[in-house]
């Protein structure tokens, strides 16, 4: 389950404050994006950050590696017909340059004023239901170039382009894509290199409000 930190930088006559506060989803698109609208709506924030781990599907990249992801899209949404996954927009119920896509993606605009720390910046794609099986990791693959896999980035990039809120999405990368067996997996590696970037990062912001 993801984790979101609401930034704000608050002005009073005489001072400045920076508040920081931390908020969970739910796991997946739907509940992501309704208790991330619920969030904008109730605390417009200056900032969100969601951070969480993730899984590759690029076997060169060392796991437990934090990155940056500058776009996102929905990988799950559509049919599979004749054996070929089509998206959304492949089935002409969506165009793909329609705000807030472009190009079929949901790219973060903002990235390059935030990414303090210059880290990876990378693709990624969102799907509700983890990849396990080969034929469909090669056709996301093939499809999207992804680099990494999510189960609620792409409802952060919705949002916040929908309703202009500067964001960024932070991952860890915990696994290969496709690798059930958690014993190679370094789950412990990406949530404590996590933890060090997020802090590292909100540094950074503190001293840049």
């Amino acid at each position: 389950m993801p984790t979101f930190l609401n930034i704000n930088t608050l002005y009073t006559s005489d001072s400045k404050r920076f508040k920081l506060s931390f908020h969970q989803s739910g796991v997946g698109m739907l509940s992501s994006a309704v208790s991330l609208t619920k969030l904008v709506y109730e605390e417009n924030p200056d900032l969100l950050i969601q951070v969480g781990i993730a899984g590759t599907f690029d076997a060169r990249m060392e796991l437990g590696k934090t990155v940056a992801i500058k776009d996102d899209m929905v990988g799950d949404l559509g049919v599979m017909e004749d054996g070929k996954w089509k998206d959304i927009f492949e089935m002409k119920l969506e165009k793909s340059s329609y705000p807030p896509y472009e190009k079929r993606r949901l790219p973060n605009q903002w990235l390059a004023k935030f990414n303090l720390l210059a880290l990876p910046e990378v693709s990624a794609v969102t799907i509700n239901e983890i990849s396990t099986n080969e034929e469909h990791i090669h056709q996301l693959i093939k499809k999207y170039n992804p680099a990494i896999e999510s189960m609620e980035g792409a409802a952060l990039h919705y949002v916040c382009r929908e309703m202009n809120i500067p964001f960024m999405q932070l991952r860890a990368i915990s696994n290969y894509v496709g690798e059930r067996d958690k014993t190679k997996w370094q789950m412990k590696l990406a949530i404590d290199n996590l933890n060090e970037v997020v802090i590292k990062l909100v540094e950074q912001l503190y001293t840049m409000a």
